[in-house]
């Protein structure tokens, strides 16, 4: 039954909702993080790992991750936002909260003793003489927590831009995409300034279990703060007529969402142009993101020598400059409000402004030698863009779909991405590794800094050659009304 305030002054509950995805999106983050800050420093001395082994359990997150995503926009469509939100965070909390017992593990694995604790276990594996061993027991074990994290992560995004279409017009969706995709870079924020320290002080167990306990917080608050705009008691009138101003006036909008239809299969939705131009811009963007998430902190450690609470001030400050990317929701705005452009268009004029920005990255390595806060502060202006970047691809899917096909569609780009990400992941370890035992030359950098300069300088372009694919695809607005 709907319940609706009558009052002349419009509610702003969205905003609320907008400010329970920003938080959800940060857990998310932090999660993610909490192996590429404690690896160097704390597991690998534990588990013998090199390069090659952290870039395979990276890369196998991102296959998983992408493989999920495939299926997770699909199911969040099928149960709906609040149910979906919920398994998927539940999920991926289980997992964060798993890897703090792969230590145990890998101890009961190779010597039979289970019931120990975790600096026990520590011992246990310290007295084992076959490192070859631990290496393939402890990466297996961490394998699997990182699966358990990729599939519930996998449903953050396509619930999120769901709710995002459910509670915004198209014309402010990618500025509240914008504020709460900028838990992105909050959840990397405060990662640095608090894992390493939560790992010195009680271990490496005991972070992945602190920061995976905040999403079973989170989601005894989306439980009550969350039901559909049109049945919200906290939702009055002139909000929801606020909300659903796209469909009150656009007529053929209304026709199509009230129209009876057939139901789409999944495989319907990849025969359109506009799906393959998010899945793309995807593929070549989202591994640039995620190489700086999982590998800046190597880079502080293997070319600067940092350990990982040194490195947190650069880091730090690496990601406060990226919450620069909130502009990346208002520029389009301002195309569509003072340039009559339609949303779709100032989007990807948008979208071109930002995938310049990642070009200065050629120059990270260069400048280097100068001071490691060029590369720092590089590396951050680029990760803006990218979080401009990401914004408005995301609210591209809004722009094209209907609301059914949403969560489907941003799962399938997901899916490009993780794969994107899966190939730079797992091919950087491998280099970095070869770099650095040959002491490879590439164009005046030597071992391992040659590796960072290659694919930097890949990050660099990627947005430039995922823009003009898209646009080539998709030269004008035009939405999908069958699905």
């Amino acid at each position: 039954m709907q319940s609706k305030t009558i009052s002349g002054k419009m509610t702003n509950y969205r905003w609320m909702i907008c400010t329970m995805l920003f938080f959800a999106t940060t857990i998310n983050y932090l999660d993610r993080q909490v192996l590429s800050l404690t690896w160097k420093d704390f597991i690998s001395p534990e588990f013998h790992w090199t390069n090659s082994d952290y870039g395979t359990i990276t890369a196998l997150f991102s296959i998983f991750y992408a493989i999920s995503m495939l299926f997770a926009g699909r199911f969040v469509d099928w149960l709906d936002t609040k149910k979906g939100f919920l398994w998927a965070i539940g999920i991926w909390s289980l997992g964060a909260v798993l890897h703090a017992f792969c230590g145990i593990a890998t101890s009961g694995i190779l010597t039979g003793k289970w019931l120990v604790g975790f600096a026990e276990a520590r011992e246990i594996i310290g007295t084992v003489d076959n490192a070859s061993k631990i290496i393939t027991v402890s990466v297996a074990l961490f394998i699997f927590a990182r699966f358990v994290l990729a599939v519930g992560e996998a449903g953050n995004f396509p619930a999120a831009i769901k709710t995002t279409a459910e509670y915004f017009p198209k014309k402010d969706r990618a500025f509240a995409t914008s504020i709460f995709n900028a838990g992105a870079t909050v959840g990397a924020l405060a990662a640095p300034v608090t894992i390493p320290f939560i790992a010195k002080a009680w271990g490496w167990e005991a972070a992945f279990i602190v920061i995976g306990a905040l999403g079973f917080v989170w989601m005894g608050f989306w439980v009550f703060v969350y039901h559909k705009p049109e049945v919200h008691p906290r939702v009055n009138r002139a909000e929801l007529d606020y909300i659903q101003q796209d469909r009150l006036a656009d007529q053929k909008i209304i026709e199509e969402v009230e129209a009876p239809k057939r139901k789409a299969s999944f495989i319907d939705h990849f025969k359109y142009k506009q799906t393959w131009a998010f899945a793309f811009g995807k593929f070549m963007t989202d591994g640039v993101w995620w190489f700086f998430l999982f590998w800046t902190p190597a880079y502080l450690s293997s070319v600067y020598g940092m350990d990982s609470t040194q490195s947190a001030l650069p880091l730090f400050v690496l990601y406060v400059i990226t919450l620069l990317s909130i502009y990346g929701g208002w520029l389009p705005s301002y195309f569509v409000d003072k340039k009559g452009m339609n949303p779709y268009a100032g989007r990807m004029k948008a979208m071109l402004i930002f995938a310049f920005f990642p070009l200065l990255a050629l120059f990270a390595q260069p400048l280097g030698h100068i001071s490691y806060w060029l590369p720092v502060l590089i590396i951050g202006i680029a990760g803006a863009a990218h979080q401009a970047w990401s914004a408005n691809i995301f609210s591209t899917v809004g722009d094209m779909f209907p609301k059914s096909a949403i969560a489907t569609i941003t799962g399938i780009g997901g899916m490009a991405g993780g794969v994107g990400s899966f190939i730079i992941n797992k091919s950087s370890g491998v280099l970095f590794d070869f770099t650095e035992q040959t002491q490879m030359q590439f164009m005046g950098f030597k071992g391992i800094e040659s590796g960072y300069f290659i694919v930097f300088s890949i990050c660099a372009v990627a947005y430039l050659i995922g823009w003009t694919v898209m646009k080539s695809l998709v030269p004008k607005y035009k939405p999908i009304l069958d699905l």
